[in-house]
């Protein structure tokens, strides 16, 4: 089956995994700085602090620039839970901002939501495409509040020629086995601010000083969220061939723009001119009329080879965040979660492989399209 996003690993990755085994640090050690030191070097970040998961580093971004209990953070529904779950364990409150049918979060509707409890925004870089990252910093430099993107999906792309990961107070990225390179697990807070930088190595090392010989002081609430030799190993190998992974994805997503171009049946997601996406996902956005039948397109379209996915159930649609916030109801990211089928578009896939997707994906949406004609 192929899937909508996989991992490609090599035999070079596979040997820099086998050489750390064999060497002398497995856990926290020089790889990982050697990680960390190619990543400012292919985003233009100053600083980058490497974490055992994207989500471990969320919660230290949260921390070490003070979120605190009863503060707002405004973010997008559209994303995996991870984004709010970090900084609602803090204390603080998700404000939920409606999304365009991108995917990504409507700038034009953040200023309104903004109060004076308003701490942060924290827009998602969905799919990989970039967002209006330059009205959110316009907004956020208005009313002094700080910009952290969640870039799990967006390790390779661009806006305006600028590399994502040096633009904001900090970015979050994810290597994740199914994201644009991966360290198996492993994520990374990119920031060009010194005292963030020293704060989040504290953090992900259980606020941990080390002095003379044996002695240690802790200096500061942390944890254990150091990432390991070993992955940073695969990391410093794959991040090598990042840009050839992206390429070959966006040639993949080329072909299937050319093939859906005329389609009236559902929406893509279009690129600007200025952006460069990692192509971590491709959404299909179907049209309403065939709503009531995307479980059985899904579930055919996996009959059929095709790793398909959704992404994502809102975040406040979920029990956890309907019983401590109550319900509420945003009219694009209800649509979007409606409408959103992800097919396979990833680095191990040939042009006949995409050819096969588009065909499959064409020949059952145009089978229910004929169904619900014919009521």
């Amino acid at each position: 089956m192929l899937s909508y996003s996989t991992q490609l690993i090599e035999e070079d990755d596979i040997t820099a995994v086998v050489e750390t085994l064999k060497g002398k640090f497995l856990a926290q050690g020089p790889k990982v700085a050697a990680f960390e030191e190619a990543l400012c070097a292919y985003t233009g970040a100053k600083y980058a602090v490497a974490f055992n998961s994207a989500t471990s580093a969320l919660s230290g971004a949260y921390h070490v620039c003070a979120i605190q209990k009863d503060d707002e953070v405004i973010t997008t529904p559209i994303s995996f839970v991870s984004t709010a779950n970090m900084f609602v364990d803090i204390g603080a409150k998700p404000i939920w901002c409606d999304v365009k049918l991108d995917g990504n979060i409507d700038q034009e509707q953040i200023e309104a939501l903004i109060t004076p409890k308003t701490k942060a925004i924290v827009p998602v870089h969905f799919g990989g495409k970039p967002v209006n990252i330059e009205q959110i910093h316009s907004i956020a430099k208005k009313h002094n509040l700080l910009v952290i993107e969640d870039a799990a999906h967006a390790l390779g792309s661009s806006l305006d020629g600028k590399k994502i990961g040096s633009l904001s107070d900090m970015t979050i990225f994810s290597f994740h086995a199914i994201k644009p390179i991966t360290t198996s697990e492993g994520g990374a807070v990119l920031t060009n601010n010194e005292v963030y930088a020293k704060k989040l190595r504290l953090f992900r090392s259980h606020g941990i000083v080390k002095k003379k010989f044996w002695n240690s002081d802790m200096v500061s609430m942390g944890y254990n969220y150091r990432l390991t030799e070993v992955a940073a190993a695969l990391g410093i190998s794959q991040l090598k061939k990042l840009d050839k992974f992206v390429t070959k994805r966006n040639e993949i997503a080329a072909y299937f723009d050319e093939r859906f171009q005329n389609e009236k049946l559902f929406l893509t997601q279009k690129i600007e001119a200025n952006q460069i996406t990692s192509r971590h996902l491709y959404p299909i956005i179907l049209n309403p009329e065939l709503h009531p039948f995307k479980e059985k397109i899904f579930t055919e379209l996996q009959e059929r080879g095709l790793g398909v996915q959704v992404h994502y159930k809102p975040i406040y649609q979920n029990s956890f965040y309907k019983e401590k916030f109550g319900k509420i109801s945003l009219p694009i990211a209800d649509k979007f979660y409606s409408s959103e089928i992800s097919i396979p578009c990833n680095q191990t896939m040939s042009m006949q492989d995409a050819a096969f997707v588009a065909d499959t994906f064409l020949d059952v949406v145009h089978k229910y399209a004929h169904k619900r004609c014919s009521f």
